[in-house]
């Protein structure tokens, strides 16, 4: 038994002393496609191109893991969401904070080496529906490939952050569009998509030459006006659809998230985003699948050809985007050796594709959903519920617009076999808007939505699986996706956690009150914990350097929930916090922050001078601030002070607070219009309890 673990011991030292003889310089095709041989590494965005995010190293394990202790911490000094997973090379690690700005730090002592900031105006946070975040960097061949917020493809030179050669992806292209998802490289391309569909874009994602930054090509997710033709046959089949003039309101799809590649099918595989605006009684009056809203898409890599598709979510109306972490596995399915595709998008089901051909082999729900009864194996197709589509009356409906899972990493265990989910319970009142009219640089989903959970519909109670009773909660869940059932899940207080790791036979997961957590991944078992005082969303990772492993976790709370909404006593500044047995490291100390008081003077404003108010704060301000419960990374404005409400005018219509990623917004409202959302601030503060 000794010998045994010697040679293991002996092997993970070699296997180290390899990777840590790579440097982003030599990191080609090859290396990238045989991620796996290079375990000290964390060389892409989910480990490897099947995007599995799991490591073998096992220097650190359930034996052990109660001795994990901090290594060392580094402040970023930032103070919006973090969502990136760090990339680890030859002892340098690279990760990207908000507003796209990219670091490179020494992964053995913290030291922050060089940092990059590609300006990204302040003013195009307010096209950013969910933070000013960044998910992370591809590298290949001495570079570093950054997706910037305003939609800018960056190639950086790895040793110092220079940049190499930058391209506008958006060229001709009208819109409210945003990147904030890792680009990938495969066979020689860099691959981007964006968001947007919120504000009415269409959607696409590119191939770049990863040498020269020319575009390779370019697949268009959705139909644009008929009459202008069409860019690639696809979209003519596409269109058939469609009715209405859709292409008015952009008509959606983004790819703002997920790629993953088989090098040796010449396959890459993209998930694709939901309606524009999501109620599809506005864009497709007439009805139709809206091809291709919601799918799964594979296509040639070197060609851009589309060589099937599979839509989880037909007409979608609900932002049920499909564009959550697509995860490749060879799995053995009824005697079947079968190479899948595997996803749990926002509406609730688990799909398990064969990846070659796009037959569906499974979909089975994972958390309650009420919109459909069951996704029929035989056409593919979802089973609607008959209120699914709350077309005359509001509907709660499960799960909401956050989703079942939603952009935080799920993982993959080939010891436990098991899939790891970062899922949530909650649901969503859906109504269609009384009157719709398109409006560029706002939210235009044509939904009406009320916060749900209470197990209602107009009264009229919808049964509820017993589990859940109305109530709205985060959990790990543990899914076996041969026999597609739970297998264990750990229910945590809040919907909004972060992404997971899986190493060696435990999971790490941090979640909304800072807590960073392992489990057993066979039985779900609480091994370690950390508290780190913020709140959670980026994914760990782990890496090893001279025999000591290492696992890092990107502390920096935010994004779509986080902006109006905390968890822990105060939200500290963005923070790296590295991990390795019998660590030394010492914990930073923040600044206390200052306890606010609600504002307690009232408007002499008229009641329908308050509802217009109202009115106006719903679209314009409503999506970054929450009003009465505290604030997130964004302030709850009833909380501000007298001086902030006295400059109402400085701040809404001339910009001052620009800096902060507050816009102007003097080319929509007068002064009128802000005296009266001033006038509702102050009134919905006298009817809250101080």
């Amino acid at each position: 038994m000794k010998n045994i673990i010697f040679i293991l011991s002996l092997f993970l030292l070699v296997s180290c002393e390899q990777s840590f003889s790579l440097s982003v310089q030599n990191i080609n095709d090859e290396i990238l496609e045989n991620a796996n041989d290079y375990q000290g590494d964390w060389l892409t965005y989910g480990k490897n191109y099947s995007e599995n995010r799991h490591s073998e190293l096992n220097l650190i394990n359930k034996e052990n893991v109660e001795d994990l202790e901090l290594a060392w911490s580094l402040n970023l000094n930032t103070k919006r969401g973090i969502e990136s997973t760090p990339l680890v090379v030859n002892g340098i690690m690279y990760l990207t904070g908000p507003w796209s700005l990219v670091y490179s730090v020494d992964a053995k002592s913290g030291e922050l080496l060089w940092t990059y900031n590609p300006n990204v105006s302040k003013s195009h946070g307010e096209m950013a529906c969910c933070d000013v975040v960044n998910r992370g960097l591809a590298m290949y061949k001495g570079k570093l490939y950054l997706g910037a917020l305003d939609g800018r493809l960056i190639a950086l030179n790895a040793s110092n952050g220079q940049v190499i050669w930058e391209k506008n992806t958006l060229v001709g292209l009208e819109g409210s569009y945003t990147i904030t998802g890792a680009p990938r490289v495969f066979d020689g391309k860099v691959f981007i998509g964006n968001g947007g569909a919120e504000y009415g874009v269409r959607g696409f994602f590119s191939a770049y030459n990863a040498e020269t930054g020319e575009l390779d090509w370019r697949f268009y997710t959705v139909p644009g006006n008929p009459e202008n033709g069409f860019e690639h046959p696809e979209l003519e089949e596409a269109a058939k659809t469609w009715t209405g003039e859709w292409w008015k309101y952009g008509g959606g799809g983004t790819a703002w998230d997920s790629f993953v590649y088989d090098a040796k099918e010449k396959l890459i595989y993209v998930g694709t985003g939901n309606g524009s605006p999501w109620n599809r009684e506005i864009r497709s009056p007439g009805g139709g699948d809206n091809l291709y809203l919601s799918s799964i898409l594979a296509l040639d890599v070197k060609t851009g050809q589309l060589k099937w598709h599979y839509q989880t979510t037909p007409g979608e109306t609900w932002d049920y985007t499909a564009v959550q972490p697509l995860m490749l596995a060879d799995l053995q399915i009824k005697g079947k050796n079968r190479k899948v595709i595997m996803q749990a998008p926002k509406n609730g089901f688990f799909y398990v594709l064969d990846r070659l051909t796009g037959e569906l082999i499974s979909a089975e729900k994972f958390v309650y959903a009420n919109w459909a009864e069951k996704v029929d194996l035989e056409t593919g197709r979802p089973v609607e519920t008959s209120f699914a589509r709350h077309i005359n009356e509001n509907v709660e409906i499960y799960p909401g617009p956050f989703g079942g899972h939603n952009w935080q990493a799920m993982a993959y265990n080939p010891n436990s076999g098991l899939v790891y989910i970062p899922a949530r319970e909650m649901s969503m009142q859906y109504g269609k808007e009384s009157t719709f009219e398109f409006e560029p640089k706002q939210w235009n989903t044509g939904t009406e939505l009320v916060p749900g959970a209470s197990g209602k519909n107009n009264g009229n109670e919808i049964l509820l699986d017993s589990i859940l009773k109305g109530e709205s909660y985060g959990k790990l869940l543990a899914w076996d996706p041969v026999k597609s059932v739970e297998v264990w899940s750990h229910k945590q207080d809040n919907v909004w956690n972060s992404g997971v790791l899986s190493v060696n036979n435990m999971i790490f997961q941090g979640d909304a009150e800072g807590n960073f957590v392992a489990f057993d991944a066979f039985n779900g078992d609480q091994l370690w914990s950390k508290n780190l005082n913020t709140g959670i969303i980026a994914p760990p990772m782990t890496y090893m350097i001279e025999g000591e492993q290492y696992i890092s976790i990107p502390v920096g709370w935010g994004g779509v929930y986080g902006n109006g909404n905390k968890h822990t006593e105060q939200i500290n500044p963005g923070t790296i916090y590295t991990f390795k047995i019998n660590g030394q490291g010492k914990y930073p100390e923040f600044e206390k922050a200052l306890k606010k008081s609600r504002i307690t003077f009232n408007t002499s404003m008229s009641m329908d001078d308050i509802l217009h108010g109202g009115q106006m704060f719903s679209i314009y301000c409503s999506q970054c601030h929450n009003l009465g419960n505290g604030g997130g990374t964004i302030p709850d404005l009833t909380y501000s002070t007298e001086t902030v409400f006295d400059m109402y005018d400085n701040i809404v219509l001339k910009g001052v607070f620009l800096p902060k990623g507050m816009p102007s917004f003097k080319d929509r409202l007068s002064e009128k219009d802000v005296e009266k959302i001033k006038a509702y601030v102050l009134h919905t503060a006298s009817t809250l309890e101080p």
